[in-house]
């Protein structure tokens, strides 16, 4: 159960918030359709019941609001707009980062996969699939971690009548197993067919909160569409009839050919058309909207509505009329106009909440339809010919009584939804890590970026051994003194400024916006998968560049240096600090770009600041600041390898390893800040 108390969005300076004071209850067991004309506040709604936005207002989801669920993406799937996936991952490996991300178990995947009939696409490319498909994965992501409650923001927008359906009869699906189901559109007549609830919002406002038939009844008008070359005569026609017979028909002309007739049915439409001799080109029930404020202002303005009470059998069908629109093309003839009512009875399958709901009003037009349903009743059991007797004497209302048992089975496709997840693994330290490299590896970035790493420190290296004048070990690191940074610590930058992207983009671990993004288990991975990458760009960086100067060169210039183990530690802990800014700084600002900014920002601010600070004129002592802060260091000799120990000082006291060492510090107390906050908060 949802329960949404006082949301209210913050307004920009003088204008008025997009939302203003909104309350309403989605129950388990239903769908609650959100409705609203586009900018009427039904995605800053959702936004700010998923901790998405900034706000006023809470929102309970079985009882408890999103940041005190322990795992949000258990109880809650969200759908926001298009899959926010990488366009160059699998259909698969992206559910699979989803379930290491979720804690469930990897072939979860392939059960989703099935249920939502995209097994045959696991291997396409997310920036392939068309929007059908994407729509597919969306509802595949939402259900993968078997959650209670689906948010689904618009989900049928731009898709086609059999996608649309389908996704539907998903939805209604789940909310039969007993979840809970809110969706917003803007479809008053697609509200009024899919959901048990209906909640209208207009201009940031709550305007309705009804029933789905009281808002078919309040807020839909049934009306007969009809093409006809001679328009014009057949609405005066009509006008005349119902002026003879002291009825209230209103025939609206909409332009063109087509004629909207109020208050009428289509067998009477088709029935004054045959009898005068008139073409008709379409006849068809459909609804018209009454307006954004309908449910809840005009009930009393609606009053004359009651009066074609006859008419509300076919609302329901009505709801369904785009899909028998082909059927009833054909129906221009006056002995085929009797049929749209005989579909009448089957078609509120689609409809199993206004039916039952709107079918016991009609008592005129309803025994006109019910006997040809009737009579394939007993024609069932023909064998038995005393039995079907009484059912024909007896009152007729056993049929509409009958339909409800035969919802189900008018399905032309039913939908299955994935088996329950049994055992949900409790969370261990390599969930995280586990997520981070499926996150990693499941796209080709990662190994461009280092191909092109290697690439160019080749090249550089060629390039500054054949200039000369350059030392050994910054050739081996393809490092132009001229250049602040080697490739290979640029490009360990960039793939730590890569690492958070996914988090803040996609809704399904942007639900969990205190546990996952500023997660310390999660950080934790994000630093041990880019070490491990950063160290491995770094030693294959030297053996790459001393491959290639030994093949063109000889063995002159690849010699092993005297102080290698200092300069190995240096050149590791340089490449290292590099991933480990970018991973930071992604982690604080939101955005590649500003991570990998941060670790140009170091060498080209942060150094010359550190050795202003270091060696400058104000410095009296003219003593090495490595010699200072070794001398300084209390208890130096309880330290058994004072060598090893010298050396990482007198790393740090260099102006890269200090300004490095000094950012990435400065970096965890930004990330430490701002999770702190988001939790508070």
């Amino acid at each position: 159960m949802i329960q949404a108390i006082g949301l209210t969005s913050i307004p920009r300076k003088e204008q008025r918030p997009a939302l203003d004071n909104v309350s309403f209850e989605a129950h388990a067991g239903r769908v609650t359709a959100l409705l609203g004309a586009p900018g009427a506040g039904k995605t800053t709604a959702l936004r700010l019941m998923l901790e998405l936005q900034r706000g006023r207002g809470i929102t309970y989801f079985a009882g408890r609001p999103l940041h005190r669920i322990p795992h949000p993406a258990h109880e809650v799937g969200v759908v926001l707009g298009d899959v926010p996936g990488h366009p160059a991952r699998t259909v698969r490996g992206h559910l699979r980062m989803l379930c290491a991300a979720s804690g469930v178990p990897a072939r979860r995947a392939d059960e989703v996969l099935e249920a939502v009939g995209l097994v045959s696409l696991r291997d396409e490319r997310l920036g392939t699939l068309s929007r059908g498909m994407d729509r597919r994965l969306g509802l595949a992501c939402a259900l993968l971690p078997d959650p209670h409650t689906l948010v689904l923001d618009d989900p049928a927008r731009g898709l086609a009548a059999g996608e649309r359906r389908w996704l539907y009869d998903m939805l209604r699906e789940h909310a039969a197993q007993g979840g809970t189901v809110l969706c917003s559109t803007a479809d008053p007549k697609e509200a009024a067919r899919i959901a048990d609830h209906v909640v209208t919002l207009d201009d940031g406002r709550l305007v309705a909160d009804q029933r789905a038939a009281d808002f078919a009844r309040t807020r839909l008008r049934p009306r007969v569409a009809v093409r006809s070359p001679h328009a014009a005569r057949l609405s005066a026609l009509l006008a005349q009839q119902a002026r003879s017979t002291q009825r209230s028909v209103e025939v609206v002309q909409e332009g063109g050919n087509r004629l909207c007739v109020y208050g009428s049915s289509c067998a009477e439409v088709g029935e004054t058309a045959f009898r005068h001799g008139i073409v008709v080109h379409q006849l068809a029930d459909e609804v018209g909207d009454m307006g954004p404020g309908a449910g809840a202002d005009t009930q009393p303005a609606v009053a004359p509505e009651p009066r074609p009470a006859a008419e509300s059998a076919p609302r329901p069908d009505s709801d369904t009329a785009p899909r028998p629109d082909p059927d009833t093309s054909p129906q221009s003839d006056a002995g085929t106009a009797p049929q749209p009512d005989a579909e009448i009875a089957p078609q509120p399958a689609s409809d199993p909440d206004l039916a039952p709901d709107l079918r016991p009003e009609p008592a005129a037009p309803a025994p006109d339809p019910q006997p040809e349903p009737a009579a394939p009743a007993p024609s069932t059991n023909p064998d038995e010919s005393t039995p079907p007797e009484p059912p024909r004497t007896t009152p007729e209302n056993d049929a509409p009584k009958a339909t409800p048992p035969h919802r189900p089975t008018a399905r032309p496709a039913p939908v299955t939804l994935p088996p329950p997840v049994r055992v949900r693994p409790a969370p261990t330290p390599l969930r995280p890590v586990r997520y981070e490299i499926r996150r990693a590896t499941g796209v080709a970035t990662g190994f461009v970026v280092g191909a092109c790493v290697l690439v160019v420190s080749a090249l550089t290296a060629l390039l500054l051994a054949r200039i000369g004048h350059t030392p050994q070990p910054r050739l081996l690191a393809a490092w132009p003194v001229q250049v602040p940074l080697p490739p290979a610590a640029l490009g360990a930058g960039l793939l730590g400024a890569l690492a958070f992207g996914d988090e803040f983009r996609h809704p399904a671990l942007a639900a969990d916006r205190g546990t996952v993004p500023r997660r310390l288990g999660l950080l934790t991975a994000k630093l041990f998968v880019a070490t491990l990458t950063a160290l491995a760009l770094a030693v294959l960086t030297v053996g790459c560049t001393a491959e290639v100067l030994y093949l063109v060169y000889g063995s002159e210039l690849v010699a092993v240096p005297a102080e290698w183990p200092a300069l190995t530690a240096g050149w590791l802990a340089l490449v290292t600090g590099c991933a480990w800014a970018g991973v930071l700084a992604a982690g604080v600002f939101r955005s590649t770009t500003a991570g990998l900014a941060a670790v140009v920002a170091v060498p080209l601010l942060v150094v010359p600041a550190v050795r202003e600070i270091t060696e400058g004129p104000a410095v009296r002592n003219p003593e090495p600041f490595a010699g200072r802060l070794w001398g300084g260091l209390p208890l130096r000799r309880i330290f058994g390898g004072e060598q090893h120990l010298e050396g990482l000082l007198r790393l740090l006291a260099q102006p890269v390893g200090g300004a490095m060492a000094l950012s990435v510090l400065a970096l965890l107390c930004a990330y430490a800040f701002t999770g702190l906050r988001g939790r508070v908060r």
